[in-house]
């Protein structure tokens, strides 16, 4: 009998775990990049009111709704849900189906002619574009990840659900500087014909993709959560032209739990500062460098210090990024 306890119990001892394995080195991101994502459909941004009244009275419409189709006609961009109401309209009304945090909805919508128009109410979209850094490409997969964190539509704050996407190139033309209180901004060029590659996905630990042009710059290693520690690190990032370069930073704190505001950080680089103030829009990917490794990626501004900010462990988007494979 005690034979019989002892294999069970080396049994579970030595039961395989799996762990994830991300590579050892990458290519160090830093490049600023045009970001363009079409949604699956149209989104509902927003309502307004037609002759003075507000005709999307019906309960079944939400702001962040992706309309899919049209009295069973499938429509993914405006001119194709402007070109089915015309066509399809009856009695005045259209029934739509929406998708809304993964159910599918039919509801009816009453329109208005004006001008021999019909009148939805509806403010819409149906993509999104944008910029920011890349943190990291992988040069055995080319699975690159950016940002750091979600892409959500501004107006509806919801998260942008992928069709198709890719980022391109742009070039930095100037900074509006950040203050306290306000976020500044990269205000850049885009070059909508020279395409990096696309994107797979759109998570709250950043965007994912496969780059598609010729890997350029030499591999840094990936450190492990455990080696990141308080004390000086810098960042890259682009704030003229196409032009990268590496400023410096104190991390202040780690929170090795959140689940992407990872490391609390302060810029401490004159030139960065007199630049832009602090973090500025577009800089969110800028990947984090310390003791020669790659440690992670900035996310946030703290709004009421532009100075401080946060950034995500490079390991957690590493394991996001191998998802698309």
């Amino acid at each position: 009998m005690k034979k019989l306890k002892i294999a069970m119990i080396l049994s579970i001892l030595f039961f395989p775990i799996s762990v994830f394995a991300y590579p050892s080195s990458v290519i160090l991101g830093g490049e600023n990049v045009g970001i363009h994502i079409e949604m699956p459909g149209v989104m509902v941004i927003g309502f307004y009111k037609v002759n003075g009244s507000n005709i999307t009275s019906s309960p079944n419409i939400e702001v962040g709704d992706i309309i899919t189709e049209v009295n069973g006609t499938q429509v993914t961009k405006i001119d194709e849900l402007t070109s089915a109401i015309e066509n399809l309209v009856k009695n005045d009304q259209i029934t739509l189906s929406i998708s809304r945090n993964g159910e599918n909805i039919k509801t009816t919508l009453n329109l208005i002619k004006t001008d021999g128009v019909y009148k939805t109410g509806l403010y819409v979209k149906d993509s999104i574009t944008g910029l920011g850094t890349i943190s990291y490409i992988d040069p055995e997969t080319r699975v690159y990840g950016a940002l750091g964190h979600e892409i959500l539509e501004s107006t509806s704050g919801t998260l942008v659900e992928v069709k198709t996407g890719s980022i391109f190139e742009s070039t930095v033309t100037s900074i509006k500087k950040s203050s306290n209180g306000t976020a500044g901004e990269k205000n850049a060029n885009f070059n909508l014909d020279h395409i990096f590659g696309n994107i797979e996905t759109n998570t709250n630990h950043g965007i994912f993709g496969i780059y598609e042009e010729e890997i350029e710059g030499s591999t840094i290693e990936v450190a492990n959560k455990e080696e990141v520690k308080v004390g000086s690190a810098s960042i890259y990032t682009v704030l003229s032209g196409s032009e990268k370069k590496e400023y410096e930073i104190e991390i202040t704190n780690i929170q090795e739990y959140n689940d992407v505001k990872n490391i609390t950080f302060e810029i401490t680089d004159h030139e960065l500062i007199d630049k832009t103030g602090g973090i500025v829009q577009g800089m969110s990917g800028s990947p984090i460098v310390q003791n020669g490794k790659i440690i992670g990626a900035v996310t946030h501004v703290i709004i009421d210090n532009p100075l401080t900010g946060y950034g995500i462990f490079i390991t957690t988007m590493l394991e996001n990024g191998d998802k698309i494979l």
